[in-house]
């Protein structure tokens, strides 16, 4: 097979060859074929120049012909090195770049597939807690308390909008709209959002935010992730009649906003991994409740959207979020 492709891939230099000896030919024949024996050695030495140049050609080129005319048993096949002419070694080089990027496609598939997976069991496994206790409330023979029964659906809801905002982020450029966003309405919106949650644990808010500061953001993935700061306040602030106090400053080239909490703090040691995927620390394996995905998702919008995002925070006297909206 290698030696018909190879005749396939030079068969119009070999008829260009051939063209070009029979127009010397005719050359000698319009001179009349005066030296007869000049005009056939011409003719042999043009064969035998071609032949001979074919031939170390296919040499050169067999074991690449021969690897390209087989077909491959596994994507490493496409590594192996068998070149000799400059061509060939390009295209090897090629392939092996190709088969790179190839590689770190895949990688990243498998991962952001691993992540969803263990996303998908570990939120399905909480999502269980909510439902479970919802049918104990409805076997119960007295009045139904409708005040837990929707603390419940609180977190299913909240639940939902976490898995959608995932399965959403891999789109999350079509999805985007950037525009003008008047702050301190988006924040109440997001604190009336939760009022429940804020009543449940008897934890108050406090906004201090002008009624006029503008931002550039999408309002309504500004109001998922504020959504999971706040709910990360107040459900790491275990005392009761403590305040979560939002603020947001303005500077000449950025409004800064900011969501102070009095909760336990994050440690020290957890700090810096605490918007990993899946990440728990210390405080979610207190709850059980932490997925270890909202201020990993939360991270990753902010860093589509332009703003940056900043966690401080001391064990024992409370947590920092700062987002930082580039004018």
């Amino acid at each position: 097979m290698g030696w018909k492709l190879f005749l396939r891939d030079y068969a119009s230099f070999i008829v260009f060859q051939l063209l070009l000896v029979g127009f010397i030919m005719v050359i000698y024949a319009l001179d009349g074929f005066r030296n007869i024996d000049t005009a056939v050695y011409s003719f042999c030495i043009s064969l035998v120049l071609l032949a001979s140049f074919l031939l170390v050609r296919y040499l050169m080129r067999q074991r690449y012909f021969l690897k390209i005319t087989q077909l491959p048993t596994a994507m490493e096949d496409v590594l192996q090195k068998n070149a000799k002419t400059p061509e060939a070694m390009q295209t090897e080089k090629y392939m092996h770049e190709l088969y790179r990027l190839y590689q770190h496609e895949l990688h990243a598939l498998y991962a952001s597939q691993k992540r969803h997976d263990q996303f998908m069991n570990q939120w399905v496994h909480q999502m269980k807690t909510p439902i479970s206790v919802i049918e104990l409330l409805l076997q119960d023979d007295r009045p139904l308390d409708k005040k837990n029964v929707q603390e419940e659906i609180d977190r299913l809801r909240r639940g939902l909008d976490m898995v959608l905002v995932n399965a959403r982020l891999e789109n999350f450029e079509d999805d985007m709209q950037v525009e003008r966003v008047a702050l301190k309405g988006i924040v109440t919106a997001t604190v009336n959002e939760n009022k429940r949650l804020f009543i449940t644990k008897r934890v108050f808010p406090e906004i201090h935010i002008e009624d006029d500061l503008i931002v550039a953001s999408d309002s309504k993935w500004l109001r998922f992730i504020l959504g999971q700061f706040i709910t990360n306040a107040v459900k790491y602030t275990f005392e009761a009649n403590k305040k979560i106090v939002i603020s947001a400053i303005e500077k000449d080239d950025y409004v800064q906003l900011a969501i102070c909490d009095e909760g336990i703090g994050i440690p020290t040691s957890d700090l810096s991994r605490v918007t990993k995927a899946f990440f728990t620390g210390e405080n979610g394996r207190k709850t059980g409740e932490s997925t270890g995905m909202g201020l990993y998702l939360a991270k990753e919008i902010c860093e589509k959207l332009g703003h940056e995002l900043a966690i401080t925070s001391e064990v024992g006297k409370g947590t920092i979020v700062t987002v930082t909206f580039t004018n």
